[in-house]
C-alpha cells in the first residue's frame, strides 16, 4: 500500500491508506476497538491453549497492537477493549441446547484451572486471569473495558451507547479471532452504519490457518468488498504522525 496521509487545518482529519480505496478519518470521531486480545485466546495457559490450538497468530498480532494503541493515544483516539466473558453461574452463557451454550461449554467453559501464576482460575469467566487482556495491551484508566457474552460486541452491551457518546464515527478493529469475533463485530457495526477499519496484521485467526486460503484471508476479503476497509499498523502509525515507543520487551 502506498503511502498517503493527508491533515485539514486543524490537524484532525487524517487519509488512511486502505483496501479499497483511501478513508479520510477525523480523529475526534475515531476509536480503536480491541477484540478479545485476551489470556484465554492469546495466553499460554488459556482455553485455546489449553485446547491444542495454534495461537501463534494470535500472539504475533500483539506487537503491532501495541504500536498502534501507542499511536491511538498519542493522537488522542479513544480505546475500547471487549472481552468475552461470562457470569459465574453460566446464567448469559445462553438457553439449553443453544450454539452458544454447546459449543462453549464443549470447549471447558467455567472449568476452574490454575493460572500460570499459580493462582485458581476459570474459563472464559469474568474477573479471572482467564479473561484478563494479555499484558502487553493492559488497558489504561482511561480506556473503556466492556464484557460480551457473544461473538458480536454489539450483542446485550452497552458498547453502541458507548460510542454514540463519545460521538464516534470511525472504528478502527483489532483483536481476535478474525472471522469470528472481530468480524462479527464489524458486522453489527456496519449495520449501525459506522465506519470500520481492520488492521489485517493486528488480528490472527487459528481456523483455517492451514488451508490454501485461511478464514482470517477470507474475512479480510469479506470486510474490504462489503463491510468497511483493510489496511494495516504501519499505514494507521503513518497516518497519524506519530512515532509510537513500545517496550523493548515487546519486541519479538
Amino acid at each position: 500500500m502506498a503511502d498517503h496521509v493527508s491533515h485539514d487545518v486543524k490537524g484532525r482529519v487524517v487519509t488512511l491508506d486502505a483496501k479499497p480505496e483511501p478513508i479520510a478519518i477525523d480523529t475526534a470521531g475515531a476509536a480503536v476497538i480491541v477484540v478479545d486480545m485476551q489470556n484465554d485466546f492469546g495466553a499460554k495457559g488459556g482455553i485455546f491453549d489449553r485446547a491444542g490450538i495454534d495461537i501463534s497468530m494470535i500472539q504475533r498480532a500483539v506487537v503491532p497492537t501495541a504500536k498502534v494503541l501507542a499511536s491511538a493515544r498519542q493522537t488522542g483516539l479513544k480505546i475500547v477493549y471487549l472481552k468475552m466473558g461470562f457470569y459465574r453461574d453460566l446464567s448469559n452463557l445462553g438457553s439449553e441446547g443453544s450454539p452458544n451454550r454447546v459449543r462453549h461449554l464443549l470447549a471447558g467453559v467455567g472449568k476452574t484451572v490454575r493460572a500460570p501464576d499459580g493462582t485458581e482460575s476459570r474459563i472464559l469467566i469474568r474477573d479471572t486471569w482467564n479473561t484478563d487482556v494479555v499484558p502487553e495491551l493492559k488497558p489504561q484508566a482511561d480506556d473503556t473495558v466492556i464484557y460480551k457474552h457473544r461473538f458480536s460486541g454489539f450483542y446485550q452491551t452497552d458498547l453502541d451507547a458507548i460510542l454514540k457518546k463519545l460521538a464516534v464515527k470511525y472504528l478502527i478493529f483489532t483483536g481476535c479471532t478474525t472471522s469470528v469475533c472481530v468480524e462479527s463485530t464489524i458486522r453489527d457495526a456496519m449495520f449501525r452504519d459506522y465506519q470500520c477499519v481492520l488492521l489485517a496484521d493486528c488480528t490472527g485467526e487459528p481456523i483455517g490457518n492451514r488451508f490454501p486460503r485461511s478464514n482470517h484471508e477470507a474475512s479480510l476479503l469479506t470486510i474490504q468488498t462489503l463491510f468497511g476497509w483493510v489496511s494495516g499498523s504501519d499505514e494507521f502509525i503513518r497516518a497519524c504522525g506519530t512515532q509510537p515507543a513500545v517496550a523493548a520487551n515487546l519486541q519479538r
